[in-house]
């Protein structure tokens, strides 16, 4: 870039300023302390202030302001509640955080049709706190209390997904502003369509490259009769991710079923007092009527016995079940609390269920040869699993070591034919990755990309 261009630059963002000045007031905001929160996510990558961010409170304003930001080619950058692990909100080229954060109105709910349409803002815990009484929620729940919009541009899972599926199978249809400030809808509420491109899809994990998703059509599902949570111990690592294995191979419609190696049970001992052995176990979960409950429970016991594991100790009571879960949604936190001051580094490499254990197991050795301490966790119902790891990024030694198992991680993963991301996304930090993964399919997703952000404004320099 010229210093001519430099310069040019800068006045282009002061004068996209001025004018968004003028449609926000007080809800645009170049004060350093927001910017800096709108700099990074939950993730080790160095953190990026945007020029300016701006909280709007409807679909109008946010095609109003996309429109000043196109015609200054002020980068756009979609913020949810910051919760990813990809440095995907990091404004990497500086330019406009939109904060989605006053748009979280549920604005239409049919219990009859299952379905709910709400504002982006909206959080999971939310959405399922306004559900509670209409015996209806949303299952889709990767842990943190993530806004719908951002778990849609992620395409994010979690616990719940080996059941219910991702955000890819709960969108039923999406509002867009793109990146000319055009207001688009991707489909209507119908339960299947096979009219046109699916762009619903398309949108569905783009991360805010092609577009601003500003309002969601979610499926929704009958909160089941008996909800039963347990906790299996077992000998070996090897005997708890057969069982998981044996279990989806035998078709048990199991809710969640999560994996934690002897590592990672001592860190959430540790941080949430708690008092499992130190083995590996598996958290599992049962929806259904109370015998279909109890049916699937028998099932995965006498699986889980033939291979090493203990019998099941129960969470049946709403808020047991509810400290089970939050200690496996609290693993991030624990780890970070065992080296105070670090970065979570977290992997998300998911194969097909049948290669699960020989990459577990390969990984585990792998693990042994690093000498640094890399929990094993996952939700490996659906074969992704993750290496959580808290970094000191300014420590180079250490960022090398991490780099080169995460390679070796992602490498071991595609030639079983999996993936190197199943819920976190691409980011910043697996551009390579990608290529590495889908060679002839980026060069089709760089077309469309181009096709739909010719300036290149819409979240620069993620993903691809």
């Amino acid at each position: 870039m010229t210093l001519n261009s430099q310069s040019s630059t800068k006045v282009n963002v002061c004068e996209a300023i001025s004018q968004l000045q003028i449609l926000l007031q007080e809800r645009l905001s170049t004060a350093a302390v927001i910017r800096d929160h709108h700099a990074q996510d939950e993730s080790f990558h160095p953190p990026s202030a945007p020029d300016a961010v701006a909280f709007p409170k409807s679909i109008e304003e946010v095609s109003e302001i996309v429109k000043i930001c196109a015609k200054y080619a002020m980068p756009v950058i979609p913020f949810g509640t910051g919760t990813a692990l990809e440095g995907g909100v990091n404004a990497i080229n500086g330019g406009l955080s939109i904060d989605m954060c006053q748009m979280n109105n549920i604005t239409r709910v049919s219990a009859e049709d299952m379905d709910c349409s709400v504002q982006a803002g909206v959080t999971r815990r939310e959405l399922n706190e306004y559900l509670r009484d209409t015996g209806l929620f949303f299952p889709v729940d990767p842990g943190a209390n993530a806004s719908i919009g951002g778990m849609v541009a992620t395409r994010a899972s979690g616990t719940n997904a080996v059941r219910y599926g991702t955000m890819r199978e709960a969108v039923l249809a999406l509002i867009v502003v793109t990146s000319d400030g055009n207001i688009v809808k991707t489909s209507t509420r119908a339960r299947k369509s096979a009219a046109g491109y699916d762009l619903t899809r398309l949108f569905v994990g783009s991360e805010g490259t092609l577009g601003v998703i500003c309002e969601v059509t979610l499926k929704l599902h009958a909160i089941p009769e008996c909800i039963a949570s347990a906790v299996c111990a077992f000998d070996s690592l090897e005997g708890a991710v057969n069982c998981v294995i044996n279990t989806i191979q035998m078709g048990v419609p199991i809710a969640r079923i999560e994996l934690l190696d002897e590592a990672a049970i001592k860190t959430i001992n540790d941080h949430s007092d708690l008092g499992y052995a130190h083995t590996p176990h598996l958290f599992l979960e049962f929806h259904g009527t109370d015998a279909s409950a109890k049916e699937q429970a028998n099932t995965v016991q006498e699986l889980a016995a033939e291979l090493g594991g203990s019998d099941f100790q129960w969470a049946l009571k709403t808020e047991d079940r509810n400290r089970l879960w939050r200690a496996r949604h609290d693993f991030a936190y624990a780890a970070l609390a065992q080296r105070p001051g670090s970065k979570i580094l977290s992997t998300d490499v998911c194969v097909p269920i049948s290669r699960l254990t020989q990459c577990i197991l390969q990984t585990k050795a792998d693990i042994a040869t690093t000498g640094l301490n890399m929990p094993i966790i996952g939700h490996v119902g659906d074969g992704n699993f993750h290496v959580a790891l808290s970094v000191f990024p300014e420590d180079k030694q250490e960022m090398q070591l991490v780099d080169d198992f995460n390679h070796r991680l992602v490498n071991r993963a595609l030639e079983m034919e999996g993936t190197c991301t199943g819920e976190h996304g691409i980011g910043v930090g697996k551009k390579t990755y990608l290529v590495q993964e889908l060679p002839a399919a980026v060069e089709i997703m760089k077309l469309v990309k181009s096709a739909l952000d010719p300036n290149n404004i819409m979240n620069p320099g993620k993903v691809l």
